[in-house]
């Protein structure tokens, strides 16, 4: 730091106490409510289901807590779009990538039967793209 003088280098964010202050708010939730926790157990039943859903359209599940994706088996790389279309259309919202990839990022705050409410969203919307 000492080759950078005052008013050589700014950050929006850089220093703001009130941010400071957030920040740390938001960390001791994440501790408090056991949310890192959560998000590893709620995620391993995810992988789990989703593997469990033994679809043709899905080549590899992964992820680690709360954050996964399905890779889709096909050549077609506008199916992980329709699917997300589809997806928010039946009530989740996942976001496409590289045409082959669906990632689904899940709020740390959700609870077991809100996951399982996803699945079964996904399950109904890859059985109509099996067809």
């Amino acid at each position: 730091m000492n080759v950078i003088k005052p008013g050589q280098h700014g950050s929006t964010f850089g220093g703001n106490p009130l941010a400071a202050k957030v920040a740390m708010a938001a960390l001791e939730v994440i501790k408090e409510e056991k949310l890192a926790e959560n998000a590893q157990y709620l995620g391993k039943i995810l992988r789990k289901e989703l593997r469990a859903l033994n679809s043709p359209l899905i080549k590899i599940v992964r992820g680690k807590g709360l954050l996964n994706a399905i890779v889709l088996d096909t050549n077609d790389m506008e199916l992980g779009w329709n699917i997300c279309l589809r997806l928010r259309d039946n009530g989740l919202l996942a976001k496409p990538t590289h045409g082959d990839k669906i990632r689904f990022a899940p709020p740390l705050v959700m609870n077991e039967e809100q996951l399982r409410e996803c699945i079964d969203i996904i399950a109904t919307t890859l059985k109509e793209f099996e067809k």
